[in-house]
This record gives C-alpha cells, sequence and structure tokens, in this order.
C-alpha cells in the first residue's frame, strides 16, 4: 500500500561563512542577511527515508519548510533529490520563531496540504536536529501538534508485517541512546525525527535537476491559511511574538587584556615574569 510522507526542509548558514553571522540587537534573531544557506545535514537524511520508503511501497513526498523567500532554491534541491512537490510558508510574521512557533506553523501547512490533495500523511520525517541551533525539538512538538506517535533518532527503520485490518505494514524502528539502542514498532500515522546513521543521502543527478524543474513549488504566507477552512493560524503562536523563548540581553564580550613590555637583560626579564607568578599564587618549584 503507497504511503503519503512529508518532509520537513530547514535552510542553514553555510558554515564556511560563520563568522559574518551577527545577532541582530533589537529582535535579537540571526541575521541571516547575505549569509548564503544549505539544507540542514540530516534533513537530507530524512529526505533519503522518504525516497526509500517511496521506492518500496510508492506513493508520495512532499517537502515542506518555513523559512525566507530564497529557501525556494534549497526545496528546488530536494525536488531535484526526488521528492514529488514542495511547500514554503514564508511570511514576515513567521520570522524569529522558536522551536513552539515554528513546529506550529509547519503542523499547519502539512494540514493544508492535507486538505488540498485530500489525503493525510502516514510519515513525516525531521532531522533530529538542526545545524545551527541542536535544539532537537521540532519532530517531538510537531508530533504533539499533529496528535501523532514520535519518535526522535531513528536510525533504523524496516517493515514487519501488514495490519490485519487494513493491510498496512507495522514497522520496527530502532533509536540511538547514549550506551546502545532502543526497539520500537509502530504503525502509522508516525513522525520521526531522523538521525545521520539512517543511511547515506543520494547524490542529486542531471536528471533529477532537469526534472525539478517541472514540478510544483507551492510558496503560503500568512494570508493564505483563511479561517473559513479551518485551517487558520493562530497569529498568538506564530513568529516572534509567538514564541515562549525569549532571548536575554545580547552584548559582545571584552576581550581585551592588559600587557606589559618587559625590559632589561634577559636576568632581570625572567626575574620579574617569576614575581609576576607569585604575586599571582604561583607556587615555583625548581628540583636540582
Amino acid at each position: 500500500m503507497p504511503y503519503n510522507v512529508a518532509v520537513c526542509i530547514k535552510p542553514v548558514p553555510d558554515p564556511k561563512y560563520y563568522d559574518r553571522i551577527t545577532i541582530d540587537p533589537q529582535r535579537k534573531t540571526i541575521v541571516r542577511s547575505g549569509i548564503p544557506t544549505m539544507i540542514n545535514p540530516v534533513d537530507k537524511n530524512a529526505v533519503e527515508a522518504a525516497m526509500q520508503l517511496r521506492e518500496r511501497f510508492g506513493g508520495y513526498v512532499a517537502a515542506i519548510s518555513m523559512a525566507p523567500p530564497d529557501a525556494r532554491e534549497i526545496l528546488r534541491e530536494v525536488l531535484a533529490m526526488g521528492a514529488d512537490a514542495a511547500y514554503l510558508l514564508s511570511d514576515r510574521a513567521f520570522g524569529g520563531a522558536d522551536t513552539l512557533a515554528t513546529s506550529y506553523t509547519l503542523y499547519k501547512g502539512l494540514k493544508k496540504i492535507e486538505l488540498e490533495r485530500g489525503l493525510p500523511f502516514d510519515f513525516v520525517f525531521c532531522g533530529c536536529e538542526s545545524a545551527d541551533g541542536a535544539t532537537a525539538q521540532v519532530s517531538s512538538q510537531l508530533g504533539e501538534w499533529l496528535a501523532f506517535p514520535h519518535l526522535w533518532n531513528v536510525f533504523s527503520i524496516e517493515s514487519v508485517s501488514p495490519d490485519s485490518s487494513g493491510g498496512r505494514e507495522s514497522f520496527k524502528l530502532r533509536t540511538k541512546i547514549e550506551n546502545g539502542f532502543m526497539e520500537w514498532v509502530g504503525r502509522t500515522p508516525l513522525v520521526l525525527g531522523v538521525s545521520r546513521e539512517m543511511n547515506k543521502p543520494r547524490f542529486t543527478s542531471v536528471m533529477g535537476i532537469m526534472k525539478a524543474k517541472n514540478k510544483p513549488l507551492t510558496v503560503w504566507g500568512l494570508a493564505d491559511f483563511a479561517e473559513d477552512d479551518g485551517h487558520g493560524m493562530d497569529s498568538g503562536l506564530i513568529g516572534l511574538s509567538g514564541s515562549p523563548t525569549q532571548p536575554g540581553e545580547i552584548f559582545t564580550p571584552d576581550l581585551k587584556r592588559s600587557g606589559e613590555t618587559l625590559t632589561g637583560t634577559p636576568e632581570e626579564i625572567v626575574e620579574r615574569i617569576f614575581a609576576v607568578m607569585r604575586s599571582n599564587g604561583v607556587s615555583l618549584v625548581f628540583e636540582p
């Protein structure tokens, strides 16, 4: 039986440009303007997991991201990897969101996709953490919004047997823990936070890039979530204002150090150094 799969994608700053990242002193958020972005590395493992599931059972794979408008190119890359469609949730109202507001916005986006396609998602895959924030919270929060069973740090998924009631497979899942792993058995719908050990993401082929140009990429803003369809967004749960996690004061630490130029003979300089060390509590003991 085919499965409908959603993969959550996050654009993150390219690590080559980390030295150019700054913090907005007013909003206290990362200033991403002018910083090249890339797909969050472990999100590629989530895409690969979705591709393998579709290759085995058939179905539909949609990529979804909450990001600025320039994330279209990131989603085009996911389409080139094999996803059937991509959805970008982009609006200034979504900016500055913490993990809870982000997961809420993604949840609303997924429900809108389901409404438009008339088919519910069976799996939602996420990378287990992002390269920039590394909070590892979104997949679990998304599972709670969707009311789906959810697991984090999944590194193995394999089918076990069909469900006797409707032909659905049961899946054996393994999650990493500190000194080993845990095994679980679950049936869809499921939200899974995927680890790097899950698989090796496929390369993007020239044919994949060419096909991606003709695949649908839909952009939705806050106004597209109309209340009359039952899936409108609560403005109190999105963006910076809807984020219960708020940053404190931000300042640049003073890393300046005082210095002293020592002059004199080598013996005098050494004696001066020893005197400073002794005055700071350093015990100097010399063995013959």
